[in-house]
């Protein structure tokens, strides 16, 4: 009954909207399984192990697939359909609510690899020297979303505010600046976000680049060299054979680091 009620009291924290009682729910979460180990075997190391259990379990998919993941060197972005309504069904209620923020849509694209597949609804506002992003990544049996909007600076940085729901697995480039909310964010509070933190690093509008529409999805993928370029340097990738690329030993350490982020974080 202890272990029940400890479950049932740590499940219930996780579901309000607020951090301190979501991070306490977590640690019930260790906590029961500490519960669980202690009282089937009697010995508090055992508790222990259970209750840290957690924190090892990302290896499991680390050696099982990640180790084996190739993934292509260049990432060439070409015209796309949109998804099917049965894989993306919320992409015309996002869609609106963009371009309700007086963003104009660009193009589709994206791009795929075996059982991998990310396709982007690309967006611009003149006025405010911006683009927009919706973004589905598609990997095996697992999909998810997140919006962005990002703003190019003349001396090279990239200002962009997503919500993007997990720590991400590769290192970012340097000339990135990530402004980060929850993935709960509608876009207008994203918009919003952005503007507040434009001007917390006092980045005036006249710092900014005027971007053409035609030429978002080139700069896109122009970021997406750079990023591969930077871990290959940092080693967290690495080469395999021509035209692919794996995660190192290192980066699969940099994985599992950024899994304990997200624990840590419970966002």
């Amino acid at each position: 009954m202890l272990i029940l009620g400890v479950a049932a009291l740590s499940m219930g924290l996780r579901s309000f909207d607020h951090v301190i009682p979501q991070k306490l729910g977590a640690l019930g979460i260790f906590a029961t399984s500490f519960l669980a180990g202690y009282f089937v075997s009697g010995s508090v190391a055992v508790g222990v192990f259970c209750a840290l259990s957690w924190l090892l379990f990302p290896w499991l998919e680390i050696l099982t697939r990640i180790r084996k993941l190739r993934l292509p060197l260049e990432k060439n972005l070409r015209q796309r359909l949109p998804p099917s309504d049965e894989i993306f069904p919320a992409l015309p209620e996002i869609t609106d609510e963009v371009e309700q923020e007086g963003f104009q849509h660009v193009e589709d694209t994206g791009w795929d690899w075996d059982d991998y597949q990310q396709f982007f609804r690309l967006f611009h506002k003149e006025e405010d020297r911006a683009q927009a992003a919706i973004c589905l990544v598609d990997q095996q049996d697992m999909a998810f979303y997140y919006l962005s909007v990002s703003s190019r600076a003349k001396d090279g940085k990239i200002w962009t505010t997503w919500n993007y729901p997990f720590s991400y697995s590769l290192k970012l480039s340097p000339q990135l600046r990530i402004n980060r909310l929850r993935n709960d964010h509608a876009f207008l509070e994203i918009c919003e976000s952005h503007r507040d933190f434009l001007k917390k690093n006092n980045i005036r509008p006249e710092d900014l680049e005027k971007l053409n529409p035609e030429e978002i999805q080139l700069e896109i993928q122009k970021d997406l060299r750079a990023q591969i370029a930077h871990n290959l340097a940092d080693g967290v990738l690495t080469q395999a054979g021509e035209g692919q690329i794996r995660y190192s030993w290192r980066g699969m350490f940099f994985i599992w680091l950024q899994f304990l982020r997200d624990i840590v974080r419970l966002s």
